[in-house]
C-alpha cells in the first residue's frame, strides 16, 4: 500500500511538470513550480523506495521474504525488517479450517478473516448412508525448521494456495476413509470417539489403505499405535473395508501426509452432522421404538417390582405370624419347664428333709443309748458308799416326785406264768417312768 502511495505521489509531481507549460494558465498547476514539482517527485519515489525495503510482520504470521537476486529468508518475529524489493509470502502461524453446515437460509453463520470456511459436503458411510459432516481442523506450521517453511512457502507460492491445494484434499479424504470404516448406525451406537480418533490419525501420520474383507474374516481395525479394534458391520448388502494391517501397524499412502509439509495437525474434530432425511426418518422411527420399549419395560418392571412387594409383604406377615406362635410356644415351653424344675426341686427338697429327719432320730437314739449304757456301766461298776448314798437320795427324791404325777395303767397283764411279784412290777414301771423324763430333760437343756 505505501509503495502504491509513493509511486502516486511521484506520478502526481510529474504530471505537474509536464502539465504545467501547457496550460500555464491554471492556477492551480501555477501554485507547482519547478522546485516544487520535483519535491514532490523526489518525496514519492523515496517512500516508494522504504515501502519496498521494508516490511511491518504482523504478530503470529511467518514471512518467506524471496529476494529479486534469487536469495529468500523466513522471519518468525513481529516488527520491522528489511525485504529490499523482494516477494514476501505470509503464512500464519495457525491454520483452521472449517467445514460448517449452513442454516435454512444458507448462511455459513460467524466468519473470520482468519479462518478458511467453506460449507460441509455430503460423505457416504459404509452402508451408503449420506450425511453432510462438519469439521474444525487447527493445523500449524513448522516454525523451527526454516529450510522446510521456505520450501513450503516456495512451493505453495500463497497461504491459501497451500490450504486448497494440500490441506483441504487430505481433510477430505481423511474424512472420506473413516466413513468407510463404519456404518451410519455404527457412528451414532457409540463410535463417535473412533471416527474423530482415524479422522486425526490419518491427516497427521496419512492416509489408511484400506481393503474390502467378508464377513468371515478377522476384522481388526488399528486407530493409533496403541489400540486394536474391530468394527462390527451388521448390514451384509453393502462393501465392508478394514485397514490393511502390517508388522501390527496400518499401511499408509506413501507421499499424502501433512508431516510431509511441516505442519502438525493441532486439532481435528467433528462439530457436527447433519444426515439425510431417510436416515433422519429411520432414526425418528428407531427412537420412538427405543421409547416405547422403554415404556413397556418400565412397566413390566412395576409389574414385576409390585408383585415382589405383595410377596415380600405376605413373607412379612407370615413371618410375624410365625414369630408370634414361636413365642407363645416358647413361653408354654419355659413355664412347663420351669414347673417340672420346681416339682424335681421340691421333690428333691423332700428327700433332703426326709434324710435330715431320719439322721436327727438316728442320732437321738444313738444318744440315748449311749446314756443308758454309761449309767448301766455305772451300776455295774459299783459306787462309793456315799456315791451309792447320793444315788439312793437322789433316786428316792426323784421316785417321790415322779410318784407324785406317776399314772399307772388301770389294766395290767401278768405274765411269766404268774411268778412275777409285785414289788418288781412296781419297780419297772417307776424305773421307765423315770427314765423317759429325764432323757426328755437332757433333751430340753
Amino acid at each position: 500500500m505505501i509503495l502504491y502511495i509513493g509511486l502516486l505521489i511521484a506520478l502526481i509531481g510529474v504530471a505537474t511538470l509536464i502539465l504545467k507549460p501547457i496550460l500555464n494558465t491554471n492556477t492551480l498547476l501555477n501554485r507547482f513550480s519547478l522546485k516544487r514539482s520535483l519535491q514532490v517527485i523526489l518525496a514519492g519515489v523515496v517512500l516508494s523506495i522504504l515501502s519496498g525495503a521494508f516490511f511491518y510482520a504482523d504478530p503470529g504470521t511467518a514471512y518467506a521474504v524471496q529476494y529479486p537476486w534469487g536469495g529468500q529468508k523466513a522471519v518468525f518475529k513481529q516488527g520491522i525488517h528489511s525485504k529490499m524489493w523482494g516477494r514476501l509470502i505470509p503464512i500464519q502461524f495457525e491454520l483452521p479450517i472449517k467445514y460448517v453446515i449452513p442454516n435454512t437460509a444458507g448462511e455459513q453463520g460467524e466468519q473470520s478473516e482468519y479462518a478458511n470456511v467453506d460449507d460441509a459436503k455430503y460423505w457416504a458411510f459404509s452402508d451408503a448412508v449420506k450425511a453432510r459432516i462438519a469439521t474444525s481442523v487447527v493445523i500449524s506450521i513448522n516454525t523451527d525448521n526454516e529450510t522446510q517453511f521456505l520450501s513450503v512457502a516456495d512451493r505453495n507460492k500463497t497461504e491459501q494456495n497451500m490450504i486448497r491445494s494440500r490441506i483441504i484434499p487430505n481433510i477430505d479424504q481423511s474424512i472420506k476413509n473413516t466413513c468407510k470404516l463404519m456404518d451410519a448406525q455404527d457412528y451414532i451406537s457409540g463410535q463417535a470417539s473412533d471416527f474423530d480418533r482415524y479422522f486425526k490419525d490419518q491427516l497427521e501420520n496419512g492416509m489408511y489403505v484400506l481393503e474390502e474383507y467378508a464377513d468371515n474374516q478377522t476384522r481388526e481395525i488399528i486407530g493409533d499405535s496403541s489400540t486394536v479394534r474391530t468394527i462390527v458391520n451388521k448390514d451384509t448388502k453393502h462393501k465392508r473395508f478394514r485397514i490393511q494391517i502390517r508388522n501390527g501397524e496400518p499401511v499408509r499412502e506413501k507421499g499424502n501426509s501433512l508431516v510431509a509439509y511441516g505442519l502438525t495437525v493441532i486439532q481435528a474434530v467433528v462439530t457436527e452432522i447433519d444426515w439425510e432425511e431417510t436416515f433422519d426418518n429411520r432414526l425418528q422411527l428407531q427412537k420412538e421404538e427405543v421409547a416405547q420399549t422403554q415404556l413397556e419395560k418400565q412397566q413390566a418392571e412395576r409389574e414385576f417390582y409390585r408383585a415382589q412387594k405383595e410377596k415380600a409383604r405376605g413373607e412379612a406377615d407370615k413371618a410375624t405370624e410365625r414369630a408370634r406362635l414361636e413365642k407363645e410356644q416358647i413361653q408354654k415351653t419355659i413355664a412347663a419347664e420351669t414347673e417340672a424344675k420346681v416339682a424335681e426341686f421340691n421333690l428333691v427338697k423332700e428327700k433332703k428333709q426326709f434324710e435330715v429327719e431320719k439322721f436327727k432320730a438316728l442320732s437321738k437314739k444313738v444318744a440315748a443309748d449311749a446314756e443308758s449304757y454309761q449309767n448301766a456301766k455305772l451300776v455295774s461298776a459299783g459306787l462309793t458308799p456315799q456315791e451309792r448314798a447320793e444315788w439312793d437320795y437322789k433316786t428316792s427324791v426323784g421316785v417321790a416326785r415322779e410318784l407324785k404325777d406317776l399314772s399307772l395303767p388301770e389294766i395290767f397283764i401278768e405274765g411269766n406264768g404268774g411268778k412275777n411279784s409285785d414289788g418288781n412290777l412296781l419297780q419297772s414301771l417307776i424305773g421307765a417312768d423315770l427314765a423317759k423324763k429325764m432323757m426328755e430333760s437332757k433333751a430340753q437343756q
